[in-house]
């Protein structure tokens, strides 16, 4: 009796627990690989060679499982698996972390004072110039933001002026400038300092 229930233990665990473990094992690796990648091209060399060392672990742990059962073809299906759904994964968590900075460039032809003005009553930087396009006289407009702010800000940027030309470059560094606040507590930190 005993006998039947650890084989049944052991096939429950090689069949079923195993290929889930190893899945979620390879999502939760190349997650964090999509994240290191972002953290260097951010520069954030501390960050960075703390979230690789966990991503190597957690990938150690689920190749040692397959080399250990070469013969199981589940764990060949549960690792490739892992990998796919962990791209995806990523891709949603480093989205939702937007962390880092925007350079925007926008090409303005019809009536970009009131664009203009809207970007700094929200509280961003703006630096205009005027240029000649194709068509005659533009307004460059350059704007340094905050990642997680993209979406809001084209949003009035096309609502505004729908034709605008839009470039949008990740950005490394700044040293000042303004950044709308984004939270209560950067507007209770603004108004103390006025």
């Amino acid at each position: 009796m005993f006998i039947l229930a650890d084989i049944m233990l052991n096939e429950i665990f090689s069949l079923i627990l195993l290929p889930v473990l190893i899945f979620c094992a390879r999502v939760m690796d190349v997650m964090l690989g999509t994240l290191r990648i972002v953290f260097i091209s951010q520069g954030r060399k501390k960050l960075a060679p703390i979230v690789g060392f966990f991503e190597i672990l957690i990938w150690l742990v689920a190749m040692g499982q397959i080399f250990s059962n070469l013969t199981n073809f589940i764990y060949y299906l549960a690792y490739a698996g892992g990998f796919a759904m962990g791209n995806y994964v990523g891709l949603i968590v480093e989205g939702k972390i937007s962390l880092g900075l925007l350079s925007l460039q926008l090409i303005v032809r019809e009536n970009p004072e009131k664009l203009i003005n809207i970007l700094k009553e929200q509280g961003y930087s703006i630096t205009t110039q005027t240029a000649e396009g194709p068509n005659g006289l533009v307004k460059m407009v350059l704007i340094v933001i905050k990642r997680k702010n993209l979406r809001t800000i084209l949003e009035i940027i096309r609502s505004n002026n729908p034709k605008a030309f839009i470039s949008v470059e990740q950005v490394k560094s700044v040293s000042g400038g303004n950044f709308p606040a984004t939270k209560r507590w950067d507007l209770l930190k603004r108004k103390k300092i006025k």
